[in-house]
This record gives structure tokens, C-alpha cells and sequence, in this order.
């Protein structure tokens, strides 16, 4: 059995943040507050199943992940990883930035960057080691969650290794909106999303921060706990 509470390494805009906003709202769920929040009537219109359409990512906050959930290592504590999380932050370094787009990836629906940016895969990778040393061992049933068999070598190896099979080169940063859509339900989800995001004429997003969530049993919802930003 998994292990609870479980922490993860996100990054996360900050709560006062248009963007921030725009992931709560469609999400329904706003993971800086723990609130439920009413879906916009636009998404609703285009999409009467939103809820549904929306669970799987509802449940984790609107986020990308840098360090996926894990539950604590023997000896280690929150408080522990949040003085880990605080130093970390603290090192400077080249804060990455994109340009942002929605677009599909992986059948999911995701705020992702139009383009690699170097600093954000080196960011991604040093919190995955940095931060595994407070990652307890994966059970045979969250393996096996994993789909192994459906993974690449490499992939298998990073899970086993990592605890996760999409770190390092495999990594692509994400935020996603919808959970898994089948080819021809994503238009117009797709323009929808797009025609909400344009409003927020968010040319550039800076990767400045690093956020950790807790999730306190198996049907909760990830809430974020505390917030570092980057130094430069």
C-alpha cells in the first residue's frame, strides 16, 4: 500500500497570479486554498462533461511537476523536507523562462512551453536528486501502477532508479487542464482553452518558484503546504 501523507515538488503560480486563476477556475479546485470553486460557464457551454473531463488533474492542483508525489523515507520528516525545499530555493541560479501555449501532449490538454528551454530541464533534473533522498522506495503496487511494461528501457530504468519514469531527458514540462481525451473530442476543447488563455496575454512565464504539496490519504486532493522563490 502507498504510503500517506505524500509530498511533491511543483511548480506552482503564485496564488495572486492570473495564471494561478485561470488553472483554479477550470479546475474547480484551488490548491493554495483548498477551495472548491465554480467552473466557468464558457467551459461548461463548450463541454457539458467538464467535471469529468477535468477530474484526474482536479486532483493534483493546477501544477507542473519537478519531483513527483512520494511519501517520506524512513526518518524523514515534513519538516525536514521543507527546510531541504527552502535550501534548495535558496542556491542561485538561471531562473528559466518560456513562452507559454496550450496545446495537446500525450492525449492530455496542458499549458506546456512552445519550445526546450535548457535551464528548465537542469532545474527538473536537480530537484529530482536533490530532493530523492526523501523519496521512499516505490512499493510492488505503485510500480506496477507505472505500466512498466508499456515503458521505454530507459523509462524503466529512471523508475527504478528515480521513482519515475519521466525525469531528466524524458522530462516535458507540463500543466495540464484535462485528463486523457481521445482525438476527436480535443478540437474544440482545445480552442476553448486556447480563447481563455489568450485573455490572460501571457507572452512569458518565468519558472521562479518551487512548491510543495501534501496529499493526506488516497481520495484527497493535493494542497500546497509551502513556497520557495528562486534566488537569482
Amino acid at each position: 500500500m502507498t504510503g500517506f501523507p505524500r509530498y511533491a515538488i511543483y511548480f506552482a503560480a503564485g496564488a495572486d497570479s492570473a495564471l494561478s486563476r485561470f488553472g483554479a477556475e477550470l479546475l474547480g479546485y484551488d490548491a493554495h486554498t483548498g477551495d472548491e470553486l465554480p467552473f466557468p460557464q464558457q467551459a461548461l457551454h463548450v463541454v457539458p462533461d467538464w467535471r469529468d473531463v477535468s477530474a484526474d488533474p482536479r486532483k493534483y492542483g493546477f501544477h507542473a511537476t519537478l519531483k513527483a508525489p512520494m511519501a517520506l523515507a524512513s526518518g524523514k520528516t515534513e519538516a525536514g523536507l521543507m527546510a531541504a525545499c527552502a535550501a534548495f530555493a535558496g542556491k542561485a541560479r538561471p531562473v528559466p523562462v518560456i513562452r507559454p501555449v496550450v496545446d495537446a501532449i500525450s492525449g492530455f490538454i496542458a499549458v506546456i512551453p512552445t519550445e526546450p528551454v535548457e535551464a528548465l530541464q537542469e532545474l527538473a533534473a536537480d530537484c529530482v536528486r536533490n530532493f530523492d533522498a526523501y523519496r521512499a522506495p516505490l512499493t510492488a503496487e505503485e510500480r506496477a501502477r507505472r505500466k512498466p511494461e508499456k515503458l521505454s528501457e530507459r523509462q524503466r530504468e529512471y523508475l527504478a532508479r528515480w521513482g519515475y519514469p519521466y525525469v531528466m531527458e524524458e522530462f516535458r514540462f507540463h500543466m495540464t487542464l484535462t485528463g486523457r481525451l481521445d482525438a476527436e473530442r480535443r478540437g474544440p476543447i482545445l480552442a476553448m482553452l486556447r480563447d481563455r488563455f489568450a485573455a490572460l496575454r501571457l507572452d512569458a512565464l518565468e519558472i521562479n518558484r518551487i512548491t510543495l504539496f501534501r496529499q493526506d490519504g488516497a481520495k484527497a486532493r493535493f494542497r500546497i503546504v509551502g513556497e520557495w522563490a528562486l534566488a537569482r
